[in-house]
């Protein structure tokens, strides 16, 4: 990338793989909704927390074996190594053009390294399992069929690291179409296999405990397999890279091991590696601790709340996240000269401040109105056993903890893009001092405030905030140092929208507390008042 041409490609290519990225999560999203709604009005809130147990598993195997490979591919994409007057779309938009060297060498990279993420999986998979085993309450060890439901789900999530090769070049090369062609069918076959699983166990009354979400996880890694190969079939043919663990074909060798593995790359993942595993702890230390203190109806009660109130994060902000991170990883890679360019920094800040402009306007609009439309949704989605004011009052605080996600999410991926190695290591140190604020918060609102998953949900908050200081702070330092600065002002919205915000929120806590069963219309009303004046 040489000019504001090129940028204007990537931007583009972002823009469309943001949009494919929603289609996915909004898919499964929606598939997911239909299947919760047929059987969450039968299943006791004691079976879907030891679902939310089996689903901390799963992630966790996925998240240790390839997230620090993922995060370190990304670092790689294949705009450095285009030729200097071809944008980032060429070649997918000129199939019969023949890839030069370095592009097929660069493809045959990332495809060797995913394979890392293979290796990683057989002693995540072990080690895990056996801590689950081991550490399981006997109250969840009782549930039938937990010991089967627990070794599918670990076959299942080795078998979804097969596609981490495939899943390295659509990445790298943005085709992000192909991931939606390949993961909505996997989305939607899993949920039917959940639903009917249920369906059939209830029709002949068979108590099955969580067997059918296994069977889900199982289903879904075969369909990403089948579709991921036959998606990608001709892609290797026409880049002339293999999918296999392959000798790279030129270069210099003494950049890579053993002929195949990157040594800057593998150097990079192994700097992620110790800090993913530091942000999964935070990332997940509410499921951690709530399988660890407290029994299985109330984490089913959290689980319920933590999948509905992240709807929004889901399949908005994480797909706008996971584009953003690539086109920032493509836009403040260094150039042949070692330097960054001061149109692409720039790029990148305007889009970086663009996202935040956005999720301002979005806080502002959930925190008065979220919780006074969740407990109208509640009635609606759950059923009777799950309209409770303990439920009711937990989504309604997830509606102030959604945007401290999005704001962390966007920073952090701005930060996984721009750091190197040494100062990946520096975060690190710091996500240990997050780790002990996270702590230190979980204390004082659960042992001392005694406020159980609402609790759980303010620490989070709280480290959600500490982080996003913090990556402020790098993204501030970062400008300043290539040519740029960063001010607050810059992403403000009006003050205005501030103050109908503030007020907003003080008329819905007064109508909460003098009428806390409001009807739909007044709810409704409140809501579309309140968003024609911002």
């Amino acid at each position: 990338m040489s000019g504001p041409g090129e940028v204007g490609q990537v931007l583009a290519s972002s823009a469309t793989g943001t949009t494919f990225l929603v289609m996915i999560q909004l898919a499964s999203r929606i598939f997911t909704f239909a299947s919760n709604q047929v059987i969450l009005r039968t299943l006791p809130p004691a079976v879907l927390g030891i679902a939310a147990q089996l689903e901390l598993y799963q992630l966790s195997i996925l998240y240790f074996s390839r997230e620090s490979i993922r995060l370190a591919i990304q670092r790689q994409p294949l705009a450095e190594w285009l030729p200097p007057n071809q944008p980032i779309s060429a070649q997918r938009v000129n199939r019969a053009a023949t890839p030069s060297t370095k592009q097929s060498d660069a493809s045959q990279s990332v495809v060797n390294v995913s394979y890392l993420s293979i290796a990683l999986g057989i002693p995540s998979c072990l080690a895990l399992t056996m801590l689950y085993r081991h550490f399981g309450s006997m109250e969840v060890s009782q549930t039938p069929f937990f010991y089967p439901s627990v070794l599918i789900t670990g076959v299942a999530s080795f078998m979804e690291l097969g596609v981490e090769p495939f899943f390295a070049v659509v990445q790298q090369r943005m085709l992000y179409e192909k991931r939606a062609a390949v993961e909505m069918p996997a989305a939607f076959i899993k949920s039917l296999v959940v639903c009917s699983a249920f369906i059939y166990a209830g029709q002949v009354n068979c108590d099955v405990g969580v067997l059918p979400f296994a069977l889900g996880y199982l289903v879904y890694s075969m369909a990403l397999i089948c579709g991921y190969s036959l998606a990608m079939f001709k892609e290797a043919n026409e880049g002339q890279f293999s999918f296999l663990l392959t000798r790279v074909k030129s270069g210099d060798p003494s950049k890579y091991y053993l002929r195949r593995f990157s040594r800057q790359l593998t150097s990079l993942a192994a700097s992620v590696f110790f800090q993913s595993l530091v942000k999964h702890l935070l990332t997940q230390g509410d499921s951690m601790i709530l399988a660890a203190m407290s029994n299985l109806e109330d984490q089913g009660i959290y689980a319920f709340a933590s999948n509905y109130g992240g709807l929004v994060a889901r399949i908005i902000f994480q797909p706008l996240e996971e584009s953003s991170r690539n086109l920032f990883s493509t836009l403040l890679t260094n150039d042949d000269t070692g330097t960054r360019r001061v149109t692409h920094v720039r790029a990148a800040k305007v889009h970086l401040l663009d996202i935040l402009y956005v999720y301002q306007l979005l806080s502002i609009v959930l925190f008065p109105l979220g919780p006074v439309m969740v407990p109208q949704l509640l009635r609606f989605v759950g059923g009777r056993q799950w309209t409770s004011s303990k439920v009711g009052d937990l989504l309604s605080l997830f509606c102030y903890y959604i945007p401290f996600v999005a704001f962390n999410g966007i920073t952090e991926a701005f930060v996984s893009s721009a750091a190197n190695s040494r100062e990946i290591r520096k975060q690190t140190a710091w996500m240990g001092a997050f780790s002990a604020c996270y702590a230190v918060a979980a204390y004082i609102f659960l042992e001392m405030g005694d406020l159980g998953a609402y609790g759980l949900v303010l620490a989070n908050i709280v480290n959600m905030a500490v982080r996003t200081l913090w990556s402020y702070l790098f993204i501030k330092s970062y400008l300043e140092r290539n040519g740029d600065g960063l001010h607050l002002k810059e992403a403000g919205i009006q003050p205005g929208c501030y103050i109908v915000a503030v007020t907003a929120m003080a008329i819905s806590a007064q109508q909460r507390l003098s009428r806390p069963e409001s009807g739909f219309i007044q709810a409704t009303a409140f809501s579309g008042i309140y968003a024609l004046l911002v």
